[in-house]
């Protein structure tokens, strides 16, 4: 994406050149106008980008808000600026004072790092308090960039950015409101949980053991959330390299010369496994780097491979989360040594089967 890249250019020239702006109107220059400008918009067309808008606020004329962006001949999004150290928090009233008077549905208040979209929810014609996007230009992530794209010129739609600003609005407090809970919940967030799990009444005392266990109970849910999405993508990629290591392997096939000895070795591993599973279950693949032995002539359940092209042979064997562990053997016969991790191997895979069947 185009914009994403410019964005990301503009984020590094202003963590690099911040220090040295000193006033507001280098801030402008150097930070707020090159955003104006990637949005797709004409910084040097004054029917375009109109810097200092007049907005007449009531008896006090000739108020002006620093730049105004117009399309068909009325503003679509005011903004005003500050400079990059200010905080922007003490600025809000006066862009709302802007807004009432404005056509614009949309306004941004920014010193050129921080970034704060405001529009009119709750009341037609006047600006909510609180922004329905803001973000920092030096820590964008995926979707912020997703709905500064909406802003492009190329891409603005009132009734779009309108519609999914609700959401984003209410969406972020939220998140901040459950956050907070995380950190430091209400009683009444507690007793959400405790009156369902504990019958007994709801005293102070109660809910104060529970403000602990609530907490401890959701951030460790959350952690094996993102531990299992970690753990699928893991999985995912490990898929992608077997895939790839198969592909490779067939191209490959001609130069692949498996040894009476690796069929005898075969042989030993199907007489330690046929205890456990059926023969037809046990299958072989060579390669030019080692001979496997797979369950149910899956690559992606390995269950043993032999390593006997150097000078010293080795045995790999496999734990819980497919790791290969290489012993060394100085015999065929000494593969009847690791007998039961051979068997455990094949528990692994039994386990995991239950464990999504249940």
């Amino acid at each position: 994406m185009e914009l994403a890249s410019k964005l990301k250019e503009l984020s590094q020239k202003i963590t690099t050149l911040k220090e040295q702006i000193e006033t507001e109107e280098a801030t402008k220059t150097a930070f707020v106008l090159p955003f104006i400008d990637l949005l797709g918009y004409d910084i040097f067309n004054p029917t375009e980008v109109i810097p200092e808008f007049t907005a007449d606020i009531g008896l006090k004329k000739g108020e002006k808000v620093d730049y105004a962006i117009i399309e068909n001949k009325a503003p679509i999004l005011i903004i005003e600026c500050k400079h990059w150290k200010e905080d922007l928090n003490t600025h809000n009233s006066q862009l709302f004072r802007y807004f009432h008077t404005s056509k614009s549905r949309f306004a941004l208040l920014t010193n050129g790092i921080e970034y704060k979209f405001f529009t009119d929810l709750e009341e037609t014609n006047k600006m909510d308090e609180k922004p329905f996007l803001e973000f920092d230009i030096t820590k964008l992530k995926e979707p912020v960039i997703n709905e500064v794209v909406k802003f492009h010129k190329t891409k603005f739609d009132v009734n779009q950015i309108v519609n999914n600003a609700s959401s984003l609005k209410y969406s972020k407090e939220i998140k901040k409101i459950f956050n907070s809970q995380l950190i430091e919940p209400e009683n009444d967030f507690v007793r959400f949980f405790s009156s369902r799990v504990y019958s007994g009444r709801q005293t102070e005392r109660v809910l104060e053991q529970f403000k602990e266990l609530v907490s401890k109970s959701i951030n460790q849910l959350i952690s094996e959330k993102v531990n299992e999405r970690l753990h699928n993508a893991l999985n995912k990629e490990e898929e992608k390299l077997v895939e790839e290591s198969i592909e490779h392997e067939e191209k490959n096939e001609n130069k692949i010369v498996t040894t009476e000895e690796e069929m005898e070795a075969y042989r030993v591993v199907v007489a330690i496994l046929r205890k456990k599973i059926p023969i037809e279950r046990i299958a072989f693949r060579d390669t030019q780097s080692y001979f496997g032995v797979l369950l149910d002539d899956n690559n992606r359940k390995p269950l043993c491979r032999f390593h006997f092209n150097g000078k010293t042979k080795y045995l790999g064997v496999f734990d819980a989360n497919k790791k290969e562990i290489r012993k060394k053997i100085a015999t065929i016969d000494d593969i009847y040594k690791f007998d039961s991790k051979l068997l455990e191997t094949i528990n692994y895979y039994e386990e995991f089967v239950k464990e999504k069947t249940n």
